[in-house]
C-alpha cells in the first residue's frame, strides 16, 4: 500500500479550500436571497396549509348543519334514514346557491380548478383569477356541504393559487419566482388536505410545474411539510384510510392479474374522465335549446343528484366511508359493481353540472370500487395463489386515480400516505404503470389536460405547442413607423389577397399562415365592424416571430433544468 505525498495532499487541501472560498462567495451573495424566498415559501405553505384546513372544517361544519349529523365522516349512512324529500332537496338548493354564487362572480359561470391552476403557472407567470378564484371555492364549499359528488382537493388547490397570487404582484415576482411560490401553494393545500406531505410536494412537480427542477424542490418540500404540520395539528397522525391487515402479495404468481387490473382500472378511468366531458356538452347543449339560465343549471344538477341518492346514498359527498368500505372488503362484488357505475354517473352530474369540487377522491373512490370487484373476481378464480381482496382495492385505487390525474408517481406515493401501508407498492406500481399508460393515450395525457385542451389551450403536447399562444401579433410587430418596418404598399396588397393577421392574433396563428404563403411577413390589422377597410397597425415579420419563440423555447428549458 503506497502512501501518498506531501505534494498531493497539499494539493488537495488547496482544491478544498478553494471550493470552501468559492461556496463562501456564493451564499455571501446569493445565499440572503434564497433564505428570504425560503422564508416566503414557508409563509405561503402556512398560508395555503390553512385554507385547507379551514376549507375541510367548513365543508364539516355546513354539513353538520344541513344534515343534522355529528359524523360526517359516516354521512352516506346517516342520509339513509332521513325523508326523501330532504334528500333531493338539500343537493338542489346547494346547486341554486352554487349557481348564483359563480353567475354573479364569474365572467363563465364555471368553478375554477386544478386545469386553471396549470394554465395560470405555463401561461400567466404563476398567477390565476383572483375574484373567480374565491367564488369558485365559496360555491365549491356549498357543494362539497350539500351533497355534490366530487372532491376537495381541485378547490383548496385553486384557493392556495388565489393567494399566492396575490404575493406574486405584491413582491412582483417574475415567472420563474411566480411559479415556484405557486408549487409551494399547490403543494401544502395537497399535504393539509391528505396528510401527504411527499405526494403533497410531487404532485405540484409533476402536476403543476410539470418538471422536477433542482431550483424548486427545496422550497416546494418546505411548504409540503408545513402544510403537513398545519393538519397533524389539527387531526393528528392519522391516515385517511386504514387497511385490516397489511397486503400479502403472492409474488411472480399474482402480477399478472395486477397487470390486467392496471387495464381494467385504465379504461374505467377513460370512461370517467369522458363521462364528465360528455356530461358537461349535454349540458351546454340543452342550455342552448332551452334557454335555462346558467344559475338553475347546477340546481338541476344538485336536484338529479339528490334523486339518485334517494335509492343510493353512498355517492352523496366525497365519499370517503363508502372507500373505506371498499378498502376493508365489506362490501359484496355485486355492491362493489353497482356503486362504481353510479359513483361515475353522479361525478359526471356534478362536474358537467357546473357544481364545482376535484376529481381526486371520486377517482379514488371509483378504483377502490373496481379493485375490490376485480380481486373478489381473482380470489376466487384462484383461491390458492391470490392475496387479499383489499390489496386489490388499493391497488385500483391508486390505478384509477393515477390515470384521471396523470400523475403515476406522486399518485403512488399518496395512496401509500393515505392508508399508511408501504408494504405492497409492487402491486400498487404495476397497476397504476399500466392504468396510466393506457389512459393516456386515450386521453389528452389527463382529466386536467384534456379539459385544458378542450379550451383551446394545447398544454399536453409541451411548450413547443402551447408557447407560440403566448405572443401576440400586436406586441411582436414591427410598427408602420419602425425604421425596419414593412413596405406599406406590399401590406396593402397582401391584405387584398387575405394575407394578413388581426392585432388580437397570436403566433399560433400567424405561423401557420408563414408555412402555407412563405412571404417574410404578414400585415397586423385591426379590423372594423362596419365595411370600412381595415386600418394597417405594422407587420409581423416571420424571423421575428421566430426569434421570439425561440427565445421563450431557451427560456422554458432553462427553468427546466436549472
Amino acid at each position: 500500500m503506497t502512501t501518498p505525498s506531501r505534494s498531493f495532499i497539499s494539493e488537495q487541501f488547496a482544491i478544498f479550500f478553494a471550493d470552501c472560498k468559492k461556496g463562501w462567495q456564493v451564499l455571501r451573495h446569493k445565499g440572503p436571497g434564497k433564505v428570504t424566498f425560503w422564508f416566503i415559501a414557508l409563509l405561503v405553505g402556512i398560508a395555503a396549509g390553512f385554507a385547507a384546513l379551514f376549507f375541510r372544517k367548513g365543508v364539516y361544519w355546513l354539513q353538520e348543519a344541513l344534515y343534522g349529523t355529528d359524523d360526517v365522516q359516516h354521512l352516506h349512512s346517516f342520509i339513509s334514514g332521513l325523508d326523501w324529500y330532504l334528500v333531493v332537496l338539500i343537493p338542489a338548493a346547494g346547486g341554486l346557491v352554487t349557481g348564483l354564487i359563480l353567475h354573479y362572480f364569474t365572467r363563465d359561470a364555471r368553478a375554477r380548478s386544478v386545469a386553471d391552476v396549470i394554465v395560470g403557472s405555463a401561461l400567466h407567470d404563476g398567477r390565476v383569477e383572483g375574484r373567480a378564484g374565491i367564488a369558485s371555492a365559496l360555491a365549491s364549499l356549498v357543494t362539497l356541504s350539500t351533497g355534490g359528488s366530487s372532491g376537495r382537493e381541485g378547490p383548496v388547490v385553486h384557493l392556495a393559487a388565489v393567494i399566492t397570487t396575490w404575493i406574486n404582484r405584491r413582491i412582483n415576482a417574475d415567472g420563474i419566482t411566480g411559479r415556484d411560490l405557486l408549487g409551494c401553494a399547490v403543494a401544502a393545500a395537497v399535504s393539509a388536505s391528505f396528510n401527504a406531505p411527499i405526494a403533497g410536494a410531487l404532485f405540484a412537480l409533476e402536476v403543476v410545474l410539470r418538471h422536477f427542477a433542482v431550483h424548486a424542490f427545496a422550497p416546494i418540500v418546505i411548504a409540503s411539510v408545513a402544510g403537513t404540520v398545519i393538519n397533524r395539528l389539527e387531526f393528528g397522525g392519522v391516515t385517511e384510510f386504514k387497511l385490516p391487515t397489511t397486503g400479502e402479495l403472492q409474488f411472480y404468481v399474482e402480477l399478472p392479474a395486477f397487470l390486467m387490473l392496471g387495464l381494467t382500472c385504465g379504461v374505467l378511468a377513460v370512461v370517467l374522465m369522458r363521462a364528465v366531458f360528455w356530461a358537461d356538452d349535454v349540458g351546454n347543449e340543452i342550455q342552448n335549446r332551452t334557454g335555462l339560465p346558467r344559475y338553475l343549471r347546477p340546481m338541476v344538477a344538485g336536484a338529479l343528484l339528490g334523486i339518485l341518492a334517494v335509492g343510493f346514498p353512498h355517492i352523496i359527498g366525497v365519499g370517503y366511508e363508502t372507500t373505506s368500505l371498499a378498502l376493508t372488503g365489506e362490501l359484496a362484488l355485486h355492491e362493489a359493481i353497482v356503486f362504481a357505475a353510479l359513483k361515475v354517473v353522479a361525478v359526471a352530474i356534478t362536474l358537467g353540472g357546473r357544481m364545482g369540487g376535484g376529481i381526486f377522491s371520486p377517482s379514488l373512490m371509483t378504483g377502490a370500487l373496481a379493485g375490490l370487484a376485480f380481486g373478489l373476481i381473482a380470489t376466487s378464480l384462484f383461491p390458492e395463489v391470490s392475496g387479499s381482496t383489499s390489496l386489490y382495492a388499493l391497488a385500483g385505487m391508486g390505478a384509477v386515480a393515477a390515470a384521471v390525474l396523470g400523475a403515476p408517481i406522486s399518485t403512488t406515493l399518496i395512496v401509500f400516505e393515505l392508508t399508511g401501508d408501504w408494504q405492497t407498492g409492487l402491486a400498487v406500481m404495476v397497476a397504476v404503470s399500466m392504468s396510466t399508460a393506457l389512459a393516456s393515450r386515450m386521453v389528452n395525457r389527463s382529466f386536467f389536460l384534456t379539459q385544458i385542451e378542450r379550451r383551446g389551450i394545447h398544454l399536453a403536447a409541451g411548450p413547443q405547442a402551447y408557447l407560440l399562444a403566448m405572443f401576440s401579433a400586436a406586441k411582436t410587430m414591427r410598427t408602420v413607423d419602425d425604421p425596419r418596418a414593412a413596405d406599406e404598399a406590399r401590406c396593402w396588397e397582401l391584405i387584398g389577397e387575405g394575407q394578413y393577421v388581426d392585432a388580437a392574433a397570436t403566433l399560433e396563428t400567424a405561423m401557420p399562415i408563414f408555412e402555407k404563403t412563405g412571404v417574410p411577413f404578414l400585415p397586423v390589422v385591426t379590423l372594423t365592424a362596419d365595411a370600412a377597410p381595415p386600418e394597417l397597425l405594422g407587420a409581423l415579420f416571420h424571423v421575428d416571430a421566430l426569434r421570439a419563440y425561440n427565445r421563450a423555447l431557451a427560456a422554458t428549458a432553462a427553468e427546466e433544468h436549472s
